[in-house]
């Protein structure tokens, strides 16, 4: 009987509680479905490394995943460097050197400087790094406000350890120094003349062990210019129209010939140390074959002083310096790397910054 009344307790129970636990499991499932929803909208790009953009035809290029070359065949690179030699690269790679350089028939600088008191012309010789990334974003093209972009909440969420200022036009760097002369647009003076175009001072201070190992450099190192433990750079961004884009060829650049809602363009036209320019290209155009769908081709070039990657002698007589051999820390390859910024190398710089306009796209 007690065994038979403990049944019964048990069913009625059941009935009771069932119905409310019904009632909070399809809720608990609501709940599910709406977080996984939430978390495919807030999934991060992940980076898929490739030898070139062209190994992976789009149509296999996943979603959320970011194909990023920038590993050049070993013939291209200075072996002594890790990098390109600049006229390497533009032998090899002439539509790069076209379009990710300051302006039309840029080359390595041949400028007038003084030597001991006296002018003699010289070659600054470049290495590059150069990274080239393709996305998808599940958003027709006619959807994207460029113009949005050129904006300095733009620039700032890319990498939030550089510090950003806007400046005008007669703000920018004006010195007579040979670099900041070469530099200069010959068409027409940098952050002018452009529909929509913003000019930009950035500043950005070397993270974990490098202020340290800097200053321990400067003491032992026998030179009037002491190296800085931060990059300062002044930048021009500014929106490609699709009619600029087409009538540019960029198309040939990305190896898409899909109609293109422009591009974004930022070009890097000082920097108080090791680099000698940079340049930011980002174009936009349909998916092939999927309206509904844009395709969005990255790319980053920076172009970097020889005489600075040359430097390893005088490092590598120090044990405490021997890490800090200045083509080690840009390749990444250093102790002292640290951080996902510049600290870190040049590749981890690259794959975070196109991770973070991926993201940005993405959310808009």
């Amino acid at each position: 009987m007690r065994t038979s009344h403990a049944i019964a307790l048990f069913a009625g129970l059941l009935l009771i509680v069932s119905p409310a636990q019904a009632q909070q499991s399809k809720a608990q499932d609501t709940k599910t479905q709406d977080s996984k929803a939430q978390d495919s909208k807030t999934q991060e790009f992940r980076v898929e490394e490739v030898n070139a953009l062209a190994d992976l035809p789009i149509g296999q290029l996943k979603p959320k995943s970011i194909a990023l070359a920038d590993r050049p065949a070993a013939n291209l690179l200075d072996a002594g460097t890790g990098f390109m030699r600049y006229e390497d690269w533009a032998r090899a790679r002439p539509l790069e050197q076209q379009f990710l350089t300051l302006y039309p028939g840029y080359a390595e600088p041949n400028t007038d400087i003084v030597i001991d008191g006296a002018k003699k012309k010289y070659k600054e010789k470049l290495h590059v790094y150069v990274a080239a990334a393709r996305f998808a974003l599940a958003r027709q093209p006619g959807s994207l406000d460029l113009a949005r972009l050129i904006t300095l909440p733009f620039v700032e969420q890319i990498d939030r350890a550089i510090k950003h200022r806007l400046i005008n036009a007669g703000e920018a760097i004006s010195t007579q120094e040979p670099k900041v002369v070469y530099n200069q647009n010959p068409k027409r003076r940098w952050c002018e003349g452009r529909p929509t175009v913003i000019c930009l001072h950035s500043h950005y201070q070397l993270e974990g062990r490098f202020p340290v190992g800097i200053a321990l450099a400067n003491k032992l190192r026998d030179s009037s210019k002491p190296v800085a433990d931060f990059l300062d750079f002044e930048s021009e961004l500014t929106l490609r129209s699709p009619a600029e884009v087409e009538q540019a060829g960029l198309m040939k650049l990305t190896g898409l010939d899909t109609p293109s809602i422009g591009a974004i363009e930022q070009s890097i036209f000082w920097v108080n140390q090791v680099i000698q320019f940079g340049k930011l290209l980002a174009v936009f155009q349909q998916f092939p074959n999927d309206p509904n769908r844009t395709a969005v081709t990255v790319f980053m070039a920076l172009a970097i002083e020889s005489n600075v990657l040359e430097k390893r002698k005088e490092f590598a007589l120090v044990p405490v310096l021997r890490n800090l051999v200045p083509a080690q820390v840009l390749a990444g390859k250093s102790s002292f790397n640290s951080g996902s910024s510049l600290s870190a190398g040049f590749p981890v710089y690259a794959r975070n910054s196109v991770k973070a306009i991926a993201g940005i796209l993405d959310r808009e």
